[in-house]
């Protein structure tokens, strides 16, 4: 059975005996909290705060009516945190109210449980009992049945048996066996459910619950925890729907193995695959800047670190693996969970033993072998001044992943200078279509458009088709991060099939000689089987300060840009035609500049747009972009760099560097090599060498304004002034 004890020095009772109908249990001795390390007293009286507000109002199971954000789905969510903290703070302070409290909640619903139907307020997902979907009900049980593992023990036996079999077997019975469509997928809804499934098979004694969880309903393996542990990570730890529902479904990953680990230590779970949980946890971290998680696909963008599911992840991976750097993740959350994991890691913050969280230029793999694309992580300096680039280069992300292929994201001091737009939604706001993902999430934040990635023919990556997308990933060509070039290039010939375009992208942090702070580089390649329109968006934040190019403006009426495929979305606040010498527009956000800059070719247009056109009920957030768009063209290559510089200080009215510190940026081919130059005004000039070729010790030759330059391997950072790396 699930034992949530703290550990023997805090004197605390373990798991009991079963009781009979006349017996007692013996409450657990108290803990002065003066005993307890800061963050853990603190986190004690976080729950106390809570579970004692929720004993004043009395125990409140409504029958269920509303969708996600409403009452009766709001106080169920309360409940199962009632239950599942209510039980931690019996076993932590030994008060029975409390573990009357818990008591008082499950016969509730024990008398509830049974009359429960499908949700009169089910959609378009699978149904569940006391949610409008599945999901929630198995997110009730993971959380219910760790507090009911904390008290089940002080029951009489005529209560445990009532709650048994009338809350936690039927909880069991809907989510493995009524709901088998759910629970048998390859997907977070399913990691949910089977460890609820599970821990309630640990507690009860129920093995075939436990086998069912593990193994899939008919226990073959081909489903089930065990094998979503093997399909969902990919060798280095990356969640194929994206970090933010990596950060989701973490957490049952976790607290599930957690009991894998404590009732069954010798399927070693945490040894699992190479260690495969551990290292997701690890890959969670590194999928954020400044604390939040990187928005990819449905992603909803105030999700941080500081979040339920990291609480858990992080005390669970201290606990078994002591990696000081989680203390220092913990220290930045300022919190953590009540149980002996929890308890350690606490005493050893406490300790001292914390150092920082090692956040690094990395390439993470998709798919469960590593073959489906990858994310490249490009980051530049330290703490809140750090930049970093971001390369997805993935697989689609099932049914939350967005036509994006080869799209990219950049921050800086601690702001999000180019742009995703992550979900279209307003989590458990009623007005917002029950809290629901919301219809512009696919006619807007889906479409290729409202990325950062090469549109053709106005058209979606793969036609907006997700089953057609699943079968394809780009794949990842080079990747490197040396101190003075950090580079990633990926292609993809399957997005356009209908048209044969192939698409090789290289995204890079340059630095150039005389310039303060490394530039972004950007070079994409499309080549098609015919003349087509090609659009390469960037999305921006911040506000215009000049652009070098002179602007047809629409001031008395803005028109809207296409008619589907997200382009019904935008309206057009202006168009130019730039050239060599003007192909440029600086903007400011946080009290810095950043100067976009671009290669002209051959009949290009720029569109100046914005978000929000065709939203009669105000989905959508205003959002700026600009569009490079190439018309007749069979073969292209977009090349740009993104300029960080400059200060502004509006307090002490000064600015400094407002205008870019680059004269010039060309593109040079040469026997299939593309050659990047930038040239500062100071004269100063710094080339990036692309040759493609995958062997590291090959030796490539080229002639940059008049000179003779030679590097090995795939690129390299040439400074024109002989210095070559």
């Amino acid at each position: 059975m699930i034992c949530r004890a703290l550990i023997a020095s805090l004197a605390l009772a373990g798991c009991s005996p079963a009781l009979a109908d006349h017996d007692v249990a013996t409450s657990p001795p108290a803990v002065p909290s003066a005993d307890l390390p800061p963050l853990f007293a603190a986190e004690v009286e976080h729950a106390r705060a809570f579970v004692d507000g929720m004993m004043a109002q009395g125990v409140v199971v409504p029958v269920p009516t509303d969708p996600g954000g409403g009452y009766t789905h709001e106080q169920h969510k309360r409940n199962y945190k009632a239950i599942y903290l209510g039980g931690q703070l019996y076993r932590v302070t030994g008060e029975q109210a409390y573990a009357d409290y818990v008591r008082d909640i499950l016969l509730a619903y024990a008398k509830l449980y049974p009359t429960l139907g499908d949700h009169p307020a089910k959609a378009n997902q699978n149904p569940g009992r006391l949610f409008w979907q599945v999901l929630n009900d198995a997110v009730w049980l993971v959380h219910a049945v760790q507090g009911y593992g904390d008290i089940r023990d002080t029951l009489r036996g005529a209560d445990r048996q009532l709650i048994d079999d009338q809350v936690f077997r039927r909880a069991a019975q809907f989510l493995s066996v009524d709901s088998r469509a759910t629970f048998d997928r390859i997907h977070n809804h399913a990691t949910w459910a089977a460890a609820g499934v599970g821990m309630t098979g640990y507690l009860l004694g129920d093995e075939d619950l436990v086998e069912r969880a593990l193994m899939g309903s008919d226990k073959s393996g081909k489903t089930g925890f065990l094998r979503q542990t093997e399909l969902l990570f990919s060798p280095d730890g990356y969640y194929t729907e994206g970090p933010y529902y990596q950060r989701y479904a973490l957490m049952p990953f976790m607290v599930f193995a957690d009991a894998i680990a404590k009732n069954d230590p010798k399927r070693r779970i945490f040894q699992r695959r190479d260690g495969i949980l551990l290292k997701a946890l690890n890959t969670t971290i590194q999928l954020t800047y400044g604390g939040y998680f990187f928005p990819f696909n449905d992603a909803l963008r105030d999700k941080s670190l500081n979040t339920d599911e990291l609480y858990h992840g992080v005390a669970i991976a201290y606990a078994e693996t002591g990696d000081p750097g989680l203390l220092d993740i913990a220290r930045s959350q300022g919190r953590t969970i009540l149980t002996d994991d929890g308890l350690k890691l606490s005493r050893d913050l406490a300790a001292g033993k914390a150092k920082p969280f090692p956040f690094r230029s990395l390439l993470l793999s998709d798919g469960p072998e590593g073959g489906q694309g990858a994310v490249a992580i490009l980051r530049h300096g330290q703490g809140a001044s750090q930049m970093a680039l971001v390369a997805k280069n993935t697989s689609q992300g099932m049914g939350h992943g967005h036509f994006d292929k080869l799209s990219w994201q950049f921050y800086d001091k601690g702001h999000e200078i180019v742009s995703d737009y992550g979900a279209a939604r307003f989590l458990n706001i009623v007005a917002k279509e029950g809290g629901r993902y919301l219809p512009e999430n696919e006619s807007w934040a889906k479409q290729t458009v409202a990325h950062n990635a090469l549109v053709i023919n106005g058209e979606s990556h793969f036609g907006g088709d997700q089953k057609l997308a699943d079968l394809h990933a780009p794949q990842q060509l080079y990747f490197d991060a040396s101190a003075d070039l950090q580079i990633s290039t990926a292609t993809i010939d399957s997005a356009y099939p209908e048209h044969g375009v192939t698409m090789t992208r290289t995204l890079a942090l340059l630095d150039v000689a005389g310039l303060d702070a490394p530039v972004v580089i950007d070079v994409l390649n499309a080549s098609g089987d015919s003349s087509l329109t090609y659009d390469l968006p960037l999305h921006y934040s911040g506000q215009i300060m000049e652009t070098g190019f002179p602007i047809s403006r629409y001031l008395t009426e803005r028109p809207v840009l296409g008619d589907a495929n997200g382009y019904q979305h935008i309206w057009v606040d202006g168009t130019a035609t730039p050239t060599a010498d003007n192909a440029f527009m600086t903007w400011i956000l946080g009290g810095r500049f950043y100067t976009y800059r671009f290669v002209p070719q051959n009949d290009l247009k720029v569109i100046l747009g914005e978000s929000g056109a065709n939203d009669p009920n105000f989905n959508l957030r205003r959002e700026p972009m600009i569009i490079q768009r190439k018309t007749d063209g069979r073969d292209v290559s977009f090349v740009s760099l993104l300029e960080p510089h400059g200060l502004y200080d509006g307090a002490a009215e000064q600015t400094v560097g407002s205008r870019s510190q680059i004269a010039s940026l060309r593109h040079e081919t040469h026997d299939g090599y593309d050659i990047v130059i930038v040239e500062t005004k100071s004269g100063a000039k710094t080339a990036l060498a692309l040759s493609y070729d995958s062997d590291p010790a090959k030796t490539h030759n080229a002639k940059i304004d008049g000179h003779d330059v030679r590097w090995t391997g795939f690129a390299a950072r040439i400074a024109l002034n002989g210095e070559s790396n």
